[in-house]
């Protein structure tokens, strides 16, 4: 195979090559099967892996046709809602399907009811389960590691991996040597499938992607300073202490009998070359159906319309205290899975109490109010939360009610040529029910920082650093917390919006993650044309600073959690979100511009090489005499780097100003938005998405400039 263009990724003392260029016809998808083997399919785990592999099935669906299957657990209730059942379209795989039901497995097969409507092959565990004592003997005598009977996981992962080994072997009988079978295996819940496979010697090409290092999932997770003493931990007794030190043998021995070991971005690859002692072969970016998301130039009326929305639940929740301008008021976010640590909660609520300080000191009419989306213990909703929603929809219909009236006698009095006196156009009723529903908008205590009541109230990390650093939503402070502990969903009566809904009528997403092997938040904002906050301990962030010049003018501020202490990265979120704070509106709509204008970037149809790539690579390691790689006539790559727009910057010098808004007659640079646009589109060209040639000759890889 001839690999076009390719370009070289230093991660600490090695180098991984990766390809951005279309397959070579010498590996037809239609003359090949590829399997992805994967633990949650349609079992309802929801994360970065299944977004992954949501995401990225209607591309694959795309090259590979019907010869792509996904291979995951049966769970009943969840094939039953989101898998079509039907017949496998290839005599080979009824067969082995057949072969393995004849012997007392329940194997299913139908269409997951994604965009894409990829083949599942689906594996009953339970029905399997009377075979587990054997397969632990067998995995045994394969690579010496011993399961414990009380670690239900890893025994399903066993029992899931065993029924897949045994497809394969049926299957590859049935093929014989054409068409040949890709196996990509993610994460070590899929890992043992490979690794029999592998043991018995079964005719296939093996891909195995870890999204994160099971070892550095729980250091992370106990608040160990992970990077600086990476080259440090005693692996071995590191999960021997955690008792995972058989599942971390299982992911091991995955990784070592890969043909191809990918991860998702450089910071995994440096943290998997020393927790699983294997540097990575390919790293594979994870990737967004931007489609799904794209508005066009609608996006800004999107924010808009959203931002309305927030507004309307700000005007309840902090009723009685809403003595701040809603239209220089700031909705800024963090979202994900409740790891107080990993997702940088703790840093974020330190930068706050220093932003609100901040704003404060420069007397800044600019509130800002943020949102912590993160699921947590609740029994139900706060009743002060409710009430607040119920004051401010009484208010509403109460100021419908007296307008109805006013209109009425207005045009009455206009219908008779009359200039209404305005002191007799209301009565004295209309004032004695608008005094009435002004007192109900009193209340003697703070806004409640939380909407649900918490069961761990006292110990919640969250709830105890809010009490340290005394932001308790008081009318002094300029930074307002509201802290949802479940996800958003467009049926709640407090907060009636969808996560899509609510991304979008935000302004800023501050993700200051201190683990997170790739990140998913923040390109969901990028993708929505919404800034966002990372770390260049994140895959996403290493990603941007990669391809992106200066990320901060395109919305992507990058704090330095690697290089710097815990208080600098502190203060330089800080100044992130106080410089942003200082932006006028103006210059906040040309950076969503600029931001939304990065999606190519994060789009399958671009990132999906990388994964074609490490197929490819499975290929021609195992079977060497069939396919080939040329890795010697590799041209630079060009055009995939956003250089620093020349045009006016979004975000405000501190040194020009004192204090932190600027009214928008202030911005009198000249800024061509379509101008800028055409240059930035011009960094992502047709050679480096996946789609038809252009019409025509196409270009040589050294025409393609900049």
């Amino acid at each position: 195979m001839r690999l076009a263009f390719a370009r070289e990724i230093c991660v600490d003392h090695f180098i991984l090559k990766l390809p951005c260029t279309f397959p070579s016809p010498s590996f037809p998808p239609h003359n090949n099967h590829l399997l992805d083997v994967l633990e949650i399919i349609s079992n309802g785990i929801f994360g970065g892996i299944y977004t992954v592999i949501q995401t990225k099935a209607k591309i694959t669906v795309d090259e590979w046709g019907e010869n792509y299957i996904m291979m995951g657990p049966y769970y009943e209730h969840n094939f039953k809602t989101q898998v079509e059942k039907c017949e496998p379209p290839n005599q080979a795989i009824k067969a082995a399907m057949d072969s393995l039901i004849n012997n007392g497995c329940q194997v299913h097969f139908g269409r997951w009811l994604i965009e894409g409507s990829p083949y599942v092959i689906l594996f009953d565990i339970g029905a399997a389960a009377w075979n587990l004592d054997r397969w632990k003997g067998d995995l045994w005598n394969a690579c010496s590691i011993g399961l414990p009977y009380h670690d239900r996981e890893a025994n399903d992962s066993l029992i899931f991996g065993s029924l897949v080994a045994w497809f394969f072997k049926e299957l590859t009988d049935q093929l014989q040597d054409k068409p040949n079978v890709i196996a990509h295996f993610h994460e070590w819940q899929a890992g043992t499938g490979l690794v029999l496979s592998r043991s018995r010697k079964i005719p296939l090409a093996t891909v195995f992607t870890t999204h994160a290092t099971l070892l550095g999932r729980y250091l992370c997770a106990g608040n160990a300073d992970f990077y600086n003493n990476l080259d440090k931990f005693n692996i071995d007794q590191e999960a021997g202490e955690r008792q995972i030190y058989h599942r971390y043998c299982l992911e091991r021995a995955a990784v070592h009998c890969a043909h191809v070991f990918t991860t998702v971005s450089q910071i995994t690859a440096v943290e998997a070359n020393h927790m699983l002692h294997r540097q990575p072969d390919v790293v594979t970016p994870n990737g967004l159906n931007v489609r799904k998301f794209s508005a066009m130039h609608e996006f800004q009326n999107l924010h808009s319309m959203n931002k309305a929305k927030i507004q309307e639940f700000v005007r309840g929740h902090f009723y009685g205290h809403l003595d701040f301008n809603l239209e220089k008021t700031l909705f800024f976010f963090i979202a994900g899975r409740y790891e107080f640590s990993n997702k940088g909660a703790d840093l974020f609520l330190e930068s706050l109490s220093r932003l609100n300080y901040l704003l404060r000191v420069h007397k800044s009419d600019v509130t800002v109010v943020v949102f912590f989306i993160m699921p947590a213990k609740t029994n139900n909703f706060n009743v002060e939360s409710l009430k607040g929603q119920a004051v401010r929809k009484q208010l509403w219909d109460t100021a419908q009610s007296v307008k109805e009236k006013f209109g009425k006698r207005l045009y009455e009095s206009l219908l008779r040529g009359e200039i209404p006196d305005m002191s007799k156009i209301l009565d004295r009723d209309d004032f004695t029910i608008m005094k009435r529903a002004i007192y109900a908008t009193q209340r003697h205590s703070f806004p409640p920082v939380t909407t649900h009541n918490m069961l761990d109230d006292s110990t919640d990390p969250i709830l105890s650093n809010i009490r340290r650093i005394g932001l308790f939503n008081g009318r002094n402070d300029r930074v307002k917390i509201v802290f949802h502990p479940e996800f958003l969903s467009s049926t709640s009566p407090l907060l009636p919006m969808d996560y899509e809904e609510f991304v979008r009528g935000c302004h800023l997403g501050v993700f200051p993650s201190y683990y997170e092997p790739w990140g998913y938040t923040p390109g969901e904002c990028t993708v929505m044309g919404i800034p966002s906050v990372t770390t260049n301990l994140s895959g996403f962030g290493c990603f941007m600073e990669e391809h992106v010049s200066d990320p901060s003018e395109y919305g992507i501020y990058i704090v330095d959690r690697r290089f710097r202490s815990a208080d600098e990265s502190c203060s330089q979120l800080t100044q992130f979100m106080f410089s942003f704070c200082q932006q006028s509106r103006r210059q906040r709509i040309i950076q969503r511009n600029r931001t939304e204008r990065l999606s190519d970037l994060l789009d399958w149809r671009y990132l999906g090489r990388f994964y074609m790539h490490a197929r490819h690579l499975a290929l021609s390691r195992s079977f060497p005499g069939k396919f080939k790689m040329d890795h010697l006539n590799l041209a630079p790559t060009q055009g995939f780097r956003y250089p620093r727009p020349a045009s006016v910057p979004p975000s405000p010098s501190a040194s020009l100003h004192s204090t932190p808004h600027h009214s928008d007659e202030e911005d009198d640079d000249t800024y061509d938005e379509e101008e800028e646009a055409e240059r930035d589109r011009q960094n992502i060209k047709a050679p480096f998405t996946l789609g038809a040639e252009p019409e025509g000759k196409s270009k040589q890889p050294l025409e393609n400039g900049n």
